[in-house]
């Protein structure tokens, strides 16, 4: 998926094989490969995701999110360990995720991956799958929106800002 964003923003790809980040390759090779500062660090990233799913018979509905990791060694990716969700919509406090650690894999300074993203709600399995977004490194923020998932899901979209704040080269 191609977003058309302003210039100071950054365009990231999330794959998720199981609702978490784990498991992408690089798309340009090591010499050109891109980085996340600051290496071997944990952070975390509170913001908001909406999603849609037949549990919410099609309703989307807006959770607050905090993400959790630490970016690898090289700066290479960051594993994404664990995601907490609430929210005041009863279905925030449901989702149980799969497939953790996800990873979060930048393939250049503009682009990058998500992957092992899943969850399941109320019997029903979403994901794994790819999401598409975009970083600003201006605002430290990471965002996506119209990512589907496999199990009739959608991130309509998701928010977050790590802390501490960081920067795609």
């Amino acid at each position: 998926m191609t977003l058309n964003l302003p210039s100071r923003t950054r365009t990231f790809t999330t794959v998720a094989a199981a609702v978490a980040i784990a498991g992408a390759t690089l798309g340009a090779g090591s010499a050109a490969a891109a980085t996340i500062s600051p290496a071997n660090t944990a952070f975390t990233a509170p913001g908001t995701i909406v999603v849609t799913t037949p549990a919410s018979f099609g309703v989307p509905v807006s959770c607050s999110i905090t993400l959790s990791g630490s970016t690898s060694a090289d700066g290479s990716s960051a594993s994404i360990t664990d995601a907490k969700i609430s929210g005041s919509n009863r279905l925030c406090g449901l989702p149980q995720l799969k497939n953790l650690p996800w990873t979060l894999t930048p393939t250049s300074a503009t682009t990058g991956e998500v992957s092992n993203v899943g969850f399941s709600l109320l019997g029903y399995n979403c994901g794994p799958a790819t999401l598409a977004g975009s970083f600003d490194n201006m605002t430290n923020t990471l965002t996506s929106s119209n990512q589907p998932m496999s199990g009739n899901c959608t991130v309509n979209s998701l928010s977050v800002q790590p802390n501490p704040a960081f920067t795609l080269s």
